[in-house]
């Protein structure tokens, strides 16, 4: 009787010993990792970051400047605009390399994909015009003539429209997506250099790097009802330089990179106020979130590594280093 007993607890034991080791397999387990890309515009390089244990990789040799990056909405390439080339390369995530390369115009900065993943926009600084490219054909259908040094690009949550931000002419440029026709033009503050949606297509936001500000514009009215300034004891105005943007899926918080004051901004979207300021690396430039949100990543040029900012906790938690001055980042979505 005491020998079945204890069989029948060694075996209860040994269930709940494999059950716990499951369910911390489950939690340990690369599927539940992202990985980042970051582009490095002087080494000419991407670096891959494993965000299980905020390890580099890989380091992919790309073409000359990049910037630019993105994953393709189905998450098996990644682009990467490639501004000295003036092409937008493509790597594949499998093999981990360039396997293409897609038309574009003169130095390739910044682009965005539709919903579909079909159609690509670029913006190329040298000719002022956006370039759209069928992804699927690898062709080129066309430019649209936009402002002087384009940049920033963002697509509306319908789909509808397109922004483009000139940094000369100071605008944010409203593009009919069927029409492929610019149907307004917005003024902003100087070098427009980001644009950002908000999920619910109520605001986009756009932030001008020498103005010091984020623009807040009604895209439906299409004008100007905020704008967000920053201010941070002992720095001059001139050194708080607005960049890239991330913005909560909910909404409700908004991170901005400001240059070279080192910073990223939180900024509560409701009221449109900085509520606090993050010490990161030298010149933060571009910022993305892991798709759960726990996360936010910023690429910090002059220091040449990246900031993982704890989003609950809105605090820095690691340092990771990478190539010459990194400049763009993009996470894999599950």
């Amino acid at each position: 009787m005491q020998i079945a007993l204890r069989r029948t607890k060694l075996r209860m034991w040994h269930h709940c010993l494999i059950s716990g080791m499951a369910l911390w397999l489950a939690a340990a387990s690369p599927a539940s990792a992202f990985i980042a890309y970051v582009s490095n515009e002087k080494s000419n390089t991407v670096t891959v970051i494993d965000t299980s244990n905020w390890s580099v990789i890989k380091t992919i040799k790309v073409g000359q400047r990049p910037r630019g990056i993105e994953f393709t909405r189905d998450g098996k390439f990644v682009f990467v605009a490639v501004g000295d080339d003036d092409s937008i390369q493509v790597i594949d995530v499998a093999k981990q390399e360039v396997v293409d390369t897609l038309p574009s115009g003169p130095d390739p900065e910044l682009f965005a994909l539709d919903a579909e993943g079909k159609i690509l926009y670029v913006a190329n600084e040298n000719d002022n015009t956006v370039t759209i490219i069928d992804v699927e054909k690898r062709t080129r259908l066309g430019d649209i003539q936009v402002g002087v040094e384009p940049e920033g690009m963002a697509i509306s949550p319908d789909g509808k429209i397109l922004i483009n931000t000139s940094e000369t002419t100071n605008m944010a440029h409203f593009i009919d997506t069927t029409t492929r026709q610019i149907v307004a033009n917005v003024l902003v503050d100087a070098r427009p250099r980001y644009a950002e949606f908000k999920r619910d297509n109520s605001e986009v936001w756009v932030s001008s790097e020498i103005g010091g500000t984020v623009s807040v514009i009604d895209p439906v009215k299409r004008e100007v009802t905020k704008k967000i300034a920053f201010e941070i004891p002992g720095l001059r105005s001139e050194a708080i330089q607005p960049v890239g943007i991330g913005m909560t899926k909910d909404g409700k918080t908004a991170f901005v990179a400001l240059g070279p004051a080192n910073r990223v901004a939180v900024v509560d979207v409701a009221s449109h106020k900085v509520t606090k300021y993050l010490l990161v690396g030298q010149r933060v430039w571009h910022v993305a979130f892991t798709p759960d949100e726990k996360y936010l990543l910023t690429t910090n040029g002059v220091s040449n590594d990246v900031s993982v900012i704890d989003v609950a906790a809105q605090k820095v938690i690691k340092t990771i280093q990478v190539g010459e001055l990194p400049w763009g980042i993009t996470i894999a979505q599950p």
